[in-house]
């Protein structure tokens, strides 16, 4: 281990600052409802979402400082902790229980209530959080020289900035401005369209187009141009070369899924009924390649944590204070018990065995990954696969088939998702927390309230997502949850597509070997086109903002590290 014994936090441990007050609670609230809800929808229009860590420790530091008049940086750091564990859970959530709604569309069946949406989203929060309580100290402490963990850094940086004033905000507030004025022009006057899309008639099958949203450019600034331009890459592979070669030579066949001839397909109907496959495929195959390569990684965090783990009382120093590890475990075993008992959820014993072991196992994962390459490196989709992967087959096995298996599996898939995405950020606010001084316990109890008030308001937001466009279509694509979707029925039915799905395993093979990052790469191949578009304008204002302040290369890549995949 390689500890700092000289580290001195922002504020000592023996200073008492105002910290878990109704103040920080409250406005941690609203900021984990509103960037809920706000990656909810970019997640599921984009397939990605970003951290709010940042975003939600400026905004904190203009209310609390200059509307309130207050001088805390020990609030503003709760605030941003409570705040971002909204994300994170909605994170989690976009990314598996979609599918639930489009199987309720397609069987006719009821979508999942609130209760069983808010239980399972909370039951995934809560065991991130508490499966991170033993791993404070082995990683966060013990390896504050090895694992950088760049976002919880950042983050400090900016709380540590904001003791001089809180500046920084009114960047933050002009951007929401511009964004909401743009809106009420583009989708509430109508002066323009919002939407711009053209059909290539000479190269048929070929299209081109944008999704003229600020949200979007938002998305490509925070990424980078790297990541924009890898998922460009993948746009172009797909609306200029494969769907003009299944133009050609498709014409008069009708190929399965599609039940039109090819040649009276238009692009977005080549997209819907083969491209969707191909790309599902190559995500499949980059989730799964990023999993493997950290495989040796998993191995060694895995054992640390066992090691590390203590049923100790809690150190009376103020900055080493955890939950004591009692709670910690009547906790998990309350959830387990609970999840095999209850009857909104369908998940046995068997199924909350799986959750609780691949859930510690990945929570583990999941903290060393971003402590060592940043969030947008995370594997989650790669560790939800795996497991859809392997409670499918087990489900299966046990004659768990049909409609109740599929909702088991992806029941079971939700709270591993959810799981991995809390304990990232709760890795990277512990870290903030670390750096700045703050209390560990009160940090852990602000992340279960970010949690518990996440769960409760995500159901509504899925709801009225889902009534507004509806999960599948070329507004709200949901491209993690149809993969998941896609998964759990080829192994449950076996009415996958395979030739599609396996040529998108081979893509993404390609591009591995070529060096490119497959994820962002394959999620660019799924998605249209005209979402790649705006990230790309984005990424390039994102570029030229650095070139022109003269920002060096290897700050660039600490600068980007801010997207889950």
């Amino acid at each position: 281990m390689s500890e700092s014994k000289d580290f001195k936090p922002f504020v000592p441990a023996e200073k008492t600052m105002p910290e878990f007050t109704a103040t920080s609670i409250i406005l941690g609230i609203i900021l984990a409802v509103v960037f809920g809800a706000a990656n909810a929808y970019l997640g599921l229009r984009v397939g990605m979402t970003v951290s709010a860590s940042i975003p939600a420790a400026v905004i904190s530091m203009g209310i609390i400082r200059m509307i309130l008049k207050k001088e805390s940086i020990l609030e503003n750091n709760m605030v941003q902790t409570i705040g971002s564990a909204g994300e994170s859970v909605a994170a989690g959530a976009i990314f598996t229980l979609p599918a639930l709604f489009l199987w309720a569309k397609e069987w006719g069946t009821a979508a999942p209530s609130l209760v069983e949406i808010a239980i399972i989203a909370f039951i995934g929060g809560a065991l991130g959080i508490l499966f991170m309580v033993p791993l404070r100290k082995a990683l966060i402490v013990q390896e504050h020289g090895t694992l950088p963990y760049p976002e919880g850094k950042a983050c400090a940086e900016v709380l540590v900035a904001g003791e001089e004033g809180g500046a920084k905000a009114s960047t933050v507030f002009a951007g929401l401005g511009i964004s909401a004025a743009y809106k009420f022009v583009a989708d509430g006057l109508k002066l323009f369209p919002s939407e711009v899309d053209y059909e290539i008639k000479s190269y048929k099958g070929a299209g081109f187009g944008v999704d003229v949203l600020p949200a979007l450019a938002g998305v490509g600034f925070i990424c980078g141009p790297k990541i924009a331009s890898y998922m460009l890459s993948g746009g172009l592979v797909a609306w200029f070369a494969i769907m003009p070669l299944i133009a050609l030579f498709g014409m008069d066949s009708i190929l399965y899924p599609a039940t039109t001839p090819i040649h009276e397909m238009g692009t977005w109907d080549i997209w819907s009924n083969y491209i969707r496959y191909i790309g599902a495929g190559a995500v499949l195959a980059g989730g799964l390649s990023s999993l493997l390569k950290s495989f040796p990684l998993i191995i060694k965090t895995f054992g640390e944590a066992i090691k590390g783990f203590s049923f100790q009382t809690s150190s009376t120093i103020r900055t080493q204070k955890d939950l004591p590890s009692a709670i910690v475990v009547l906790g998990i075993g309350v959830m387990a018990v609970f999840m095999w008992l209850c009857p909104v959820i369908p998940i046995n014993l068997g199924g909350a065995m799986i959750i609780i072991v691949f859930g510690f196992f990945f929570a583990t994962v999941s903290s060393r990954m971003v402590g060592l390459v940043g969030s947008s490196n995370n594997p989650v989709s790669g560790m939800t696969i795996a497991t859809l992967l392997l409670a499918a087959i087990l489900l299966k096995q046990t004659g768990n088939t049909g409609t109740n298996g599929m909702i088991a599996a992806i029941a079971i898939g939700s709270v591993i998702c959810i799981i991995a995405a809390m304990a990232g950020d709760t890795s990277q606010d512990l870290k903030t927390g670390y750096i700045v001084g703050a209390t560990p316990v009160l940090q852990q109890i602000g992340e279960l309230i970010g949690a518990l008030v996440a769960a409760i308001t995500i159901g509504g937001v899925l709801y009225l997502l889902n009534a507004a466009w509806g999960y599948g279509s070329t507004e709200l694509p949901a491209p993690q949850a149809t993969l998941m979707k896609m998964v759990v029925e080829g192994v449950m039915g076996g009415n996958l597509p395979w030739t599609l799905v396996l040529s998108g395993v081979g893509i993404a093979v390609v591009v591995e070997i070529l060096g490119i990052p497959v994820l962002p790469f394959a999620v660019g191949l799924y998605l249209p086109i005209h979402l790649s578009t705006p990230i790309m304008a984005g990424g390039l204002v994102r570029l030229y903002m650095e070139k022109k302040k003269g920002i060096r290369e290897e700050e660039r890549f600490l600068l980007h590290m801010s997207v889950k995949d």
